[in-house]
């Protein structure tokens, strides 16, 4: 299974970005997802999850901000990110819970202040 990000770029404080990951191979839709978020300088954590039947799960640092989602039928995991801040600033990834799959090279999102 291959997993390619898209989405990320340069954006200002309070403004939103649609990071998209699309996976091919057969495995998909009965597996838990996960966007993952890598900051300048510190370990890879995951910010949101989402299992088969659509439970979603957030850190702390982006509930309320940041809305997971997938379309199973296209093999994809989406993630909102809304009122975007400086601290939001990093690689996003997908992969897997647990991060079982081979890691994509992710996509990079920067927030100004």
């Amino acid at each position: 299974v291959q997993l390619v990000e898209s989405g990320g770029g340069l954006v200002q404080a309070g403004g939103s970005l649609r990071l998209s990951c699309a996976a091919s191979g057969s495995i998909f839709s009965p597996v838990a997802m996960g966007w993952y978020r890598q900051a300048p300088g510190k370990q890879r954590e995951l910010v949101a999850a989402i299992i088969g039947g659509g439970n979603t799960n957030y850190a702390d640092s982006v509930k309320g901000r940041f809305t997971i989602s997938r379309d199973n039928a296209k093999k994809t995991v989406y993630l909102q990110m809304n009122s975007l801040k400086p601290e939001d600033t990093g690689v996003y990834y997908c992969n897997t819970i647990g991060g079982s799959l081979l890691w994509g090279q992710g996509t990079q999102v920067t927030v100004s202040s």
